[in-house]
């Protein structure tokens, strides 16, 4: 059975990955048809980040006591920040689509290293 944290871990690489496919989505329904609905409006980039932003606190934290690794929690950090930076652009615009994947995929990366320093310590 996992432990908690790397369960946190599997949780927010999944939560990513859904991210990732609505970012892309996003992009490619307001490319093709300048119309979308209300589930790629602004705001869910903002719920996204503050549903992100404990569910990493807590699993990288909870990594780091186990294996010590600052940098894999700085990582974290990275990738929330680009994330958050991503609700500063313009809403449908290609760069919003490239910073919120840069952000979420550096996350990601993050929750994984953690979840791999987990197995070995």
């Amino acid at each position: 059975m996992p432990s908690p944290s790397s369960l946190l871990d599997r949780i927010a690489i999944g939560l990513s990955g859904l991210c990732l496919l609505h970012c892309m989505a996003g992009f490619v329904l307001l490319t093709v048809f300048a119309l979308t609905g209300d589930w790629l409006d602004h705001r869910v980039h903002f719920i996204g980040l503050m549903l992100a932003m404990p569910l990493a606190a807590v699993a990288l934290w909870r990594g780091w006591r186990r294996h010590g690794r600052s940098d894999i929690g700085m990582m974290g950090v990275v990738g929330l920040a680009v994330m958050a930076i991503s609700l500063a652009v313009e809403h449908g615009a290609v760069a919003e689509m490239l910073v919120s994947v840069a952000g979420v995929a550096i996350l990601a990366f993050a929750h994984w290293q953690n979840m791999k320093a987990l197995r070995v310590a």
